[in-house]
């Protein structure tokens, strides 16, 4: 790429832009990556403390309507040990389903990297599971949706808009690990950026995580969707 021969500020597209030499890009590249990855090490931080984070112990019996019938909190786990529930604003009859709520479902990434690594992922909505699956079927989603007709938003901090908690289970016993609204969702959509969020992190032994965490080297775990076992 030859050098620009013509650096300094101008109009482009309506926007001032400062143009300038190749080198002179790249030495500000630099200092941007520097800041990017001051960034990083700060979110690694954070995952770390979230995984540090006390658990409160979940009672009560909540019920679920799935596609096939009735479903309790633990048999949203599909038998495996972290859950990640995403509250979608879905309600019964609604004609303008939340479109947020919606860009996050179009981001959930393929779930057998989040299976891989001991979780599971489902949503959960007010309206009725034909509604639910109707709405599903016409944006092609598909992860597990739940009706939920109780006391469960509410009880976990869900109360009028949508919201994302975390539980874990140790046999018969649920803990809730983690919940989050707002923007605390917006960078969602990769498995690494769900797996920050749950008590046992990505489980690769460069994390700072409590003592006992299953954890493995990093990338080994990595697979084509279709090639786990």
């Amino acid at each position: 790429m030859a050098e620009n021969a013509n650096p300094g500020t101008r109009e482009i597209s309506g926007v001032s832009r400062q143009t300038v030499s190749q080198d002179a890009w790249h030495s500000a590249l630099a200092d941007l990556r520097k800041a990017e990855k001051e960034l990083t090490r700060a979110q690694d931080q954070l995952a770390a403390q979230r995984r540090r984070l006390p658990w409160t112990k979940v009672d009560g019996n909540y019920a679920f309507t799935g596609p096939v019938g009735t479903a309790t909190l633990a048999d949203l786990f599909d038998g495996r040990t972290q859950l990640i529930t995403y509250h979608h604003m879905l309600r019964p009859a609604d004609p303008s389903p939340c479109s947020g709520c919606c860009m996050v479902a179009d981001q959930i990434p393929h779930l057998a990297h989040l299976h891989a690594r001991d979780t599971s992922l489902a949503f959960v909505s007010k309206a009725p599971i034909a509604e639910i699956e109707a709405f599903r079927t016409r944006m092609g989603w598909s992860m597990p949706w739940y009706e939920t007709k109780d006391s469960f938003n509410a009880d976990f901090d869900v109360t009028s808009g949508f919201g994302l908690n975390i539980f874990y289970r140790d046999g018969p016993d649920i803990y809730r690990t983690y919940f989050t609204t707002g923007r605390g969702v917006e960078t969602l959509g990769t498995v690494w950026t769900l797996l920050d969020l749950t008590p046992l992190g990505r489980q690769e032994d460069w994390e700072d995580a409590p003592e006992g965490t299953p954890q493995t080297k990093p990338y080994q775990w990595w697979r084509r969707h279709d090639a786990y076992d």
